[in-house]
């Protein structure tokens, strides 16, 4: 019996010096949350669209393009949808030759069906959820990147379901910043400009439809730009017909970075991957004295006309001041996004505040935590320090297990960490009421202690698992202070239970194998 005691009683003292070792000093050891320690948080939904139909453009000029290689003439393309485009020829024998390029090199990712001299290629759905999902990564990714060049401390960015990107920035000293950096997306394409020729842009949009006869070629858009004095001050909108067709994107760059332009202004200085390079030097070659609109997420930055064939490098002029040319350059250099984003949830906790719930919490706890014991210690006389003394090694242990699997502490977890103190007296109650049973039922001391932990055993695990299900279940689907709530409630449930049923245990054991009691004060 007393060799069991001893080993059983090392077994408490180890995890209670780890505990104490992983949590100590907390003010280091525990992270704090958002609410607790000030900072941003933000979901940003992923726009996959935009990766599809890039990858649709860049698989339509890639075919197109071995087309031109084969010597099909009079061969063209167009993109009908995000995941669908069409090859047009005039000739009937050359749709063949076509189908045998594509199964060449696009392989299974395209089906396609022929409708006259016209075949129209369709993305296979298992691309299409592919290439979300790696959009959505991408953005993950390059969003990490941006926030690691400016140097937040332990951020925590991660996908969510729906194709979203969670980003919580604690500690954060200048929001604004944050919010121009993560926001400035940065997709960057190059689209020829088929009105105004050789670049430039009109007043209006019904200048650009009448120029077509009132109909605008499916194959083109018309997107905005700002108009600019001599002095590069924004005056009014200009508008520029771009094509549909995305023949090089900002997942082509290799590097960007600040320079001078030919007035000393700042500019960015871009340059390609090598293929990257191929295809801009292609698209350039075939289309000298034409516009080319450089597009930043959905607007024309700037569209200058074609002089002659551009392969590795480039610059993008738009009026930029020292700061909005730094910060392009950064979002342009960590990565481009694959695809646009939008803010569909945001908020900023100032570390005052932060501080103050840090303060509340303590107050509400060490208030909370009082209550209960001298509560249980007047219930249960002295049985009652067997109570708080497991409670107070059912708190190390919560702090030792927030250390241990780096979880963070919110203010709801403080909740979590109340409720955990009211389930863990709650199982030491059940316990106690059963001896209370037993010895008013005439039996002795150490078989009424047997017996009120073997029948209180079953209670004290089925309310436990109930809630630690429900804690798993908020876990999975919560997001921020929810998931702090579930994490803090799933640790502390778990150290409460070993704490009423073996430490608990363990006391009742020590103390009665040590003295001869006559009667136990419960």
């Amino acid at each position: 019996m007393k060799r069991n005691l001893l080993w059983r009683g090392l077994l408490i003292l180890g995890l209670l010096a780890l505990s104490v070792f992983l949590a100590y000093p907390p003010g280091e050891k525990i992270n704090l949350g958002l609410d607790l320690q000030g900072g941003m948080h933000m979901v940003l939904q992923v726009h996959t669209e935009d990766a599809l139909r890039a990858e649709t453009d860049a698989d339509m000029e890639r075919l197109l393009r071995q087309a031109t290689e084969a010597k099909l003439a009079g061969v063209d393309g167009r993109r009908t949808g995000d995941t669908v485009f069409e090859i047009v020829s005039p000739a009937p024998e050359a749709q063949g030759q076509i189908a045998d390029l594509a199964e060449r090199y696009l392989g299974a990712r395209w089906s396609s069906t022929r409708q006259g001299n016209r075949t129209v290629f369709t993305m296979s759905a298992t691309e299409i959820a592919a290439i979300r999902e790696g959009a959505t990564n991408q953005a993950r990714q390059t969003i990490d990147n941006r926030i690691n060049q400016y140097g937040v401390a332990e951020p925590d960015i991660r996908t969510a379901s729906g194709h979203r990107v969670v980003v919580q920035l604690p500690g954060v000293d200048d929001p604004e910043r944050i919010r121009r950096l993560i926001k400035n997306v940065a997709f960057l394409e190059f689209r020829l400009v088929r009105f105004p020729q050789g670049g430039g842009g009109v007043p209006s949009r019904e200048a650009i439809v009448s120029n077509f006869g009132g109909r605008l070629p499916e194959n083109l858009e018309i997107l905005e730009g700002d108009l600019r004095d001599a002095d590069k001050n924004v005056v009014g909108e200009q508008y520029y017909a771009v094509e549909k067709r995305r023949t090089v994107t900002g997942r082509d760059l290799k590097n960007a970075r600040v320079g001078q332009g030919q007035f000393r202004d700042p500019v960015v200085e871009f340059s390609f991957s090598p293929a990257g390079a191929e295809a801009f030097g292609e698209l350039t070659g075939n289309n000298v004295g034409s516009g080319l609109a450089i597009v930043l997420d959905g607007r024309v930055v700037s569209a200058p006309r074609i002089n002659s064939r551009i392969s590795d490098s480039g610059i993008i002029e738009g009026g930029f001041d020292p700061d909005e040319a730094q910060d392009l350059s950064m979002v342009l250099k960590s990565g481009a996004l694959p695809a646009g984003l939008t803010v569909l949830e945001e908020r900023t906790v100032g570390p005052s505040l932060g501080r103050e719930s840090i303060r509340n919490g303590i107050i509400s706890g060490l208030i909370g935590t009082a209550l209960v014991i001298l509560y249980i210690m007047i219930v249960y006389n002295l049985s009652g320090l067997n109570a708080v003394a497991a409670l107070g090694l059912s708190l190390v242990l919560l702090m030792g297990g927030l250390a241990a699997f780096n979880a963070t502490l919110t203010l709801p977890g403080i909740a979590g960490i109340l409720l955990t103190i009211g389930m863990a007296v709650d199982a030491n109650v059940l316990i106690f009421e059963r001896i209370r049973e037993e010895l008013h039922a005439g039996r002795s001391i150490r078989s009424s202690v047997d017996l009120g932990f073997e029948k209180a055993l079953s209670s004290i695990i089925d309310s436990n698992v109930t809630t630690l299900i429900a804690a798993l279940f908020l876990f999975q689907f919560g997001t921020g202070p929810i998931k702090g709530f579930a994490v803090t409630l799933t640790i502390g449930l778990l150290a409460s239970m070993f704490t009423a049923i073996f430490v608990s245990r363990w006391l009742f054991d020590a103390f009665l194998s040590r003295v001869r009691v006559q009667r136990l004060s419960i």
